[in-house]
């Protein structure tokens, strides 16, 4: 590409680089200059613009754009129009992002033109939730250059995992004087989000009987367990009793916070979360990047939830009765 001062005798057909003012308003940059831009210019006295030109083998900025869009556009995504060098990929609904990060790196290092940028990995979206975005920065690109972006993006280096679970069953343990049902709105919601509908909800004393036979119980495709005390421990009663009724408890813990508190495990073929106390509060916690991915058929092992530490010092929450930094009032879980 070519870039700098031309005479108006050169310009027609190149890109204005920078918006110009005439008489009747201005030629914003970007403009592909026509014979009538040309003699606007002229009758404003000005006899040469600051243009880019395309040399042989360059496509514009809009083409260019769309074309890494669409190579890497996959399952669950869809693309918006291209408008100065830009297009969105953007959710078809709610659901994860999945990415091939080495992938999506290789893009970003084929020309300093060519640039995408995603939300994390494993990020869960609503519908028409922004993935990415692919930026042409300057005003044309080697047609050979994205042509290698599309080929490093190969296949399935983004995507949205849908939901595939359907249904849950919340069930939680009180003690007199205790929360009581609080919680159940915060955790509803984190669902409908994920279009899973809350089938069930229980409310049991906090002792292992009654809660293992309200596990044991349960029918849907997920089981929370959100416990009036804290788990403190992987002998708890909230663990103990995923146990005792014929399930197996696979992490207790994570270093997400607020979230510290949680643990997992299944029964049979179905997830069980016990929820952290912060679950209570609609606030993003731990627990809602388990949530997430599992709702949306990820497995989560417990080197996923070890590798959740990094990033995963989360905003303060109003409640926390022990703040991170003890100079303001926060809250936790």
């Amino acid at each position: 590409m070519r870039f700098g001062p031309v005479p108006l005798s050169d310009a027609l057909g190149a890109t204005l680089a920078h918006s110009v003012a005439v008489a009747k308003g201005r030629l914003r940059k970007g403009r592909v200059l026509e014979q009538s831009d040309i003699d606007a210019l002229l009758a404003a006295g000005i006899e040469e613009v600051i243009v880019a030109r395309l040399d042989p083998g360059d496509i514009d900025e809009n083409t260019g754009a769309a074309r890494l869009a669409q190579a890497l556009c996959g399952p669950g995504l869809h693309m918006s129009k291209p408008f100065t060098g830009r297009v969105n990929l953007l959710s078809d609904g709610p659901g994860v992002v999945v990415m091939d990060r080495a992938a999506l790196e290789a893009i970003n290092a084929v020309h300093p033109m060519i640039t995408l940028a995603t939300v994390p990995p494993h990020q869960q979206m609503g519908e028409n939730g922004m993935v990415a975005t692919i930026k042409i920065i300057s005003y044309a690109v080697p047609a050979e250059a994205v042509e290698t972006a599309c080929v490093a993006a190969g296949e399935g280096a983004l995507r949205l995992a849908p939901p595939v679970l359907r249904d849950a069953t919340l069930i939680i343990t009180d003690v007199p004087g205790g929360a009581g049902d609080k919680g159940r709105a915060a955790v509803e919601g984190r669902l409908k989000a994920l279009n899973v509908e809350l089938k069930d909800v229980t409310t049991v004393p906090h002792r292992s009987a009654p809660l293992v036979e309200a596990i044991a119980a349960a029918q849907t495709d997920l089981i929370l367990i959100l416990t009036a005390s804290a788990t403190s421990d992987i002998n708890d009663i909230a663990p103990s009793a995923l146990r005792q009724a014929g399930g197996e408890v696979t992490r207790f813990g994570m270093p997400v916070d607020p979230g510290n508190l949680l643990f997992l495990g299944h029964l049979g073929t179905r997830a069980v979360i016990g929820l952290p106390g912060c679950a209570r509060s609609p606030a993003l916690n731990g627990a809602d990047w388990v949530l997430s991915r599992l709702v949306c058929g990820i497995p989560v092992t417990s080197a996923d939830i070890a590798g959740m530490g990094v990033g995963g010092l989360l905003k303060e929450i109003p409640t926390r009765p022990q703040p991170r930094n003890p100079g303001k009032s926060a809250g936790g879980g």
